[in-house]
């Protein structure tokens, strides 16, 4: 069997996020839905940003100290099951959809929370599905445990 030595093409997950923050911004500029909600809600923003920065870095640093590969069109050295990858299977890719949410709270504009749900389903539909078929024919049963107890995006199955 030939494993597939780049499980992503382009668009790599980090070139969506980005996409998607600046087409909010522009949409916001041409569009504007922006609106004056609750201070509350501004704060939960940022505590949900700075969650989502240090899940990211929590992430990186995660895989590093696993001595694997953490770029999305590399092929991976070894399955990392610890830290953060313990509660997502996808906990950067989680993070970055987080970002955008951040951004639609502090910022009080919807098209930053379009922009998540579109986040995760791109991602979802670009990165994760070959991402997946990566690990499960390189891991192979260590891929379908872990799998079956980690959710793709947070939490258990």
């Amino acid at each position: 069997m030939s494993i597939d030595l780049t499980p992503n093409r382009l668009p790599w997950p980090p070139m969506i996020f980005v996409a998607l923050a600046f087409g909010a911004a522009a949409l916001e500029r041409a569009v504007p839905l922006s609106y004056e909600g609750p201070v509350a809600l501004v704060w939960l923003g940022w505590a949900v940003g700075a969650a989502a920065f240090a899940l990211i870095a929590w992430s990186a640093i995660t895989m590093s100290r696993a001595s694997t590969n953490i770029l999305p069109h590399r092929a991976a050295d070894s399955l990392v099951t610890a830290g953060p990858f313990a509660l997502s299977r996808n906990p950067i890719y989680l993070g970055t959809t987080a970002l955008l949410l951040a951004a639609a709270l502090v910022r009080q504009e919807p098209w930053f929370l379009a922009a998540a749900a579109l986040d995760a389903l791109l991602v979802t539909q670009l990165a994760i599905k070959r991402e997946e078929a990566h690990l499960a024919a390189r891991f192979g049963a260590a891929w379908d445990a872990y799998r079956a107890r980690t959710g793709r995006w947070i939490g258990p199955v």
